[in-house]
């Protein structure tokens, strides 16, 4: 964990580059740091996944309406502070992003930010060690 999911209605494909949002999201994921400094979220276990809903209605269906969900789920024991900065750092960054779109259609953007209560939480791929200190 974290992880950043996405969910989006498909014709917002046509407009920007899903990938590039991804990874524009991941590396704001990336700055966000606790009160000493440290970062929040570790290299390894930041994601930011992207789907686009197979059906879906917007609004009244009155015209061609986008929405994008984006939804930050994060492990607990971070200060309030630290979860509502990480919520506003990617707000920013998906504002920044989505820019040129919203200047030119109607699309709703939610963003939120859930708190794991893991019931089993076990990790035990080989990406993390890539990014901690030490490792070759």
């Amino acid at each position: 964990m974290p992880h950043l999911v996405i969910l989006y209605t498909p014709q917002l494909d046509q407009e920007f580059d899903m990938s590039a949002l991804c990874r524009a999201l991941a590396d704001a994921m990336l700055t966000v740091r606790d009160e000493q400094g440290a970062p929040v979220f570790p290299t390894g276990g930041t994601r930011v996944l992207a789907y686009p809903a197979a059906h879906f209605a917007v609004a009244d269906g009155k015209a061609d309406y986008g929405f994008a969900w984006f939804n930050l789920r994060m492990g607990r024991g971070r200060s309030e502070g630290v979860k509502r900065q990480a919520g506003e750092v990617l707000a920013a960054a998906a504002k920044a992003f989505l820019a040129p779109v919203l200047a030119r259609r109607p699309v709703g953007l939610t963003l939120q930010v859930d708190e794991g209560a893991e019931v089993f939480d076990a990790k035990f791929g080989n990406l993390h060690p890539l990014f901690t200190k030490g490792s070759p």
